[in-house]
């Protein structure tokens, strides 16, 4: 398979909640897609919305670990939320603070259709929630504070891309 492009904010994509996945051989080929995708240096996850596809699925690369889950599902957010620096593939050039949980659990299934979870703290716990958010339609900038949301807004705006 292939890195494939990102999509950019705007696309209807991004803010639609994606259908879960039903193992078949065809979902082999987005597993791989979306692993070469979020191999590129930089980047800790890419969703499957992000790549054209409305399936719940996901990549992640931190801290030198790659690998994806399926039909993934928040099972604990915990800790006190903390202010967080936070940038996404499809707002690309901006990063904006926005509050998360410094802990995060999600299971889900391997292409096998094993169990399988994922957790951790930081970065990897950020990943989570904001992979998550992706299948769920909703992007980093949704949840920002109110004054900020609406100063991002304006800068996406006036950027090149939009």
């Amino acid at each position: 398979m292939t890195e494939r492009q990102i999509r950019i904010f705007g696309d209807p994509v991004l803010k639609t909640v994606s259908d879960p996945i039903r193992l078949t051989d065809d979902v082999a080929g987005l597993i791989t897609d979306l692993l070469d995708t979020v191999k590129i240096p930089g980047r800790a996850g890419v969703a499957a919305p992000q790549i054209g596809v409305n399936q719940r699925a996901f990549s992640f690369n931190v801290d030198g670990e790659i690998g994806y889950i399926i039909n993934p599902v928040v099972v604990e957010l915990s800790g006190d939320p903390e202010l967080v620096d936070e940038g996404c593939l499809s707002v690309p050039g901006f990063y904006f603070q926005r509050m998360r949980y410094p802990f995060a659990r999600v299971t889900g299934v391997d292409l096998e259709g094993n169990a399988i979870e994922l957790s951790g703290e930081g970065v990897m716990a950020q990943a989570l929630q904001h992979e998550t958010d992706h299948l769920d339609g909703t992007l980093y900038i949704d949840g920002l504070e109110k004054t900020l949301r609406r100063e991002a807004m304006q800068a996406i705006r006036s950027s090149d891309w939009f």
